[in-house]
């Protein structure tokens, strides 16, 4: 399986109002890049997500867990929707600067295409991420 990250602004859509989303969980929208895209549609059910707040706090905040793979939401577009339960938060949010101050994590794409929306974590990536935030 693989490990993705995905990104939300705590003001348009925090990791509380993904908690309360319940078991079912909820769509994942407003991608509009293709790269993102791409990876949202790599995306397998039951791979695991980290959650991370960017602009502000700049953060993984917890982990969620696909439930329903990509799906188009508007006819015609070419954009997609991934569906998305909370699972857990990380008892001890992991910043970026905490990311970028650990070497091991100097190729994970956090670092190296900060500004991309959804993207693939490497399984060592999500280990060493997973003890820094005390899981």
């Amino acid at each position: 399986m693989a490990h993705w990250l995905v990104k939300s602004e705590p003001s348009k859509w925090s990791w509380e109002q993904q908690v309360a989303a319940g078991p079912k969980g909820t769509h994942w929208d407003g991608v509009k890049n293709h790269t993102a895209k791409l990876h949202l549609m790599a995306m397998k059910q039951g791979e695991q997500v980290f959650f991370y707040h960017s602009n502000e706090g700049l953060e993984v905040v917890g982990i969620v867990e696909v439930v329903r793979e990509a799906y188009n939401w508007i006819p015609g577009e070419p954009w997609v929707l991934v569906d998305f339960r909370a699972v857990k938060p990380l008892p001890k949010p992991v910043t970026l600067a905490q990311v970028k101050a650990e070497p091991k994590l100097a190729k994970m794409s956090l670092v190296t295409s900060f500004r991309l929306s959804v993207q693939p974590v490497a399984d060592d990536e999500w280990d060493i991420v997973c003890k820094m935030g005390g899981l």
